[in-house]
């Protein structure tokens, strides 16, 4: 991609090329799983009656309607980042804790399920590009082209387990919370509702705190490799049509 010449330069000029594209990549993913993920939770509200998100255009896999700019820069240097929260009114459902649960459950299941449709995609491609059951040898058999689209791929799958892993955190407002918040008192899930201002403050500064200890980090990127890992493990059964 770049010339012998070039890459002295960028050293030397103490351009970190590796670190650059990798902020790019994970900027396009993230502009591609966002909308997969909030969209879910308005199809789901509207499924149980509250038609919010559809009249306020979230309903949409363009990414601008859902971009929140910090979250996106934290995604683009932390690998994790957040969009703009879908607009939901419980009142409208016919049980309103379970059904506000349900919609807040459909952003980490959407996210799962578009990881795992991107495990399929990998290891069969995979497999009809090496002519073999030995998938991940094929950055060495594929095009320069075909090698970006699987890096696209690849980074697609690990932001979408992210974004799964990260929202089920339970802690406000995350969507891990709020769907437990069917399963507590109600004079609790009130309590939440008044402060949640405050709480997401606290969370998010819990965040920043919690990004630069080193057990922490290796904790969440442990579970984030158990998911991959899991989710290609239910899809090991393609490449035995390959042997």
């Amino acid at each position: 991609m770049f010339s012998d010449g070039e890459r002295i330069i960028m050293r030397d000029s103490g351009i970190d090329m590796v670190f650059i594209m990798l902020i790019v990549a994970r900027a396009i993913t993230f502009m591609l799983v966002i909308p997969i993920h909030e969209s879910a939770h308005g199809v789901v509200a509207g499924w149980l009656g509250d038609d919010t998100a559809r009249k306020e255009g979230r309903i949409t896999l363009n990414p601008f309607a859902h971009i929140d700019p910090i979250g996106l820069i934290t995604m683009m240097i932390l690998g994790i980042g957040w969009a703009k929260p879908v607009p939901v009114d419980p009142s409208k459902f016919k049980h309103r804790r379970l059904g506000y649960a349900l919609v807040a459950l459909a952003g980490p299941v959407s996210n799962l399920l578009a990881a795992l449709t991107g495990c399929f995609i990998m290891v069969l491609s995979g497999c009809l590009i090496t002519h073999s059951d030995q998938w991940f040898t094929v950055e060495s058999a594929a095009s320069p082209a075909g090698k970006a689209a699987f890096e696209l791929l690849s980074n697609f799958i690990t932001i979408n387990v992210t974004l799964a892993v990260f929202n089920m955190i339970p802690l406000p407002p995350m969507d891990g919370f709020n769907f437990l918040r069917a399963f507590t008192p109600a004079k609790f899930d009130n309590w939440v509702f008044r402060n949640q201002r405050i709480l997401s403050g606290i969370f998010f500064a819990l965040i920043i705190l919690g990004s630069r200890l080193l057990y922490v980090r290796v904790a969440f990127y442990f579970i984030i490799a158990a998911v991959a890992q899991l989710l290609y493990l239910m899809v090991s059964w393609i490449p035995l049509f390959f042997k």
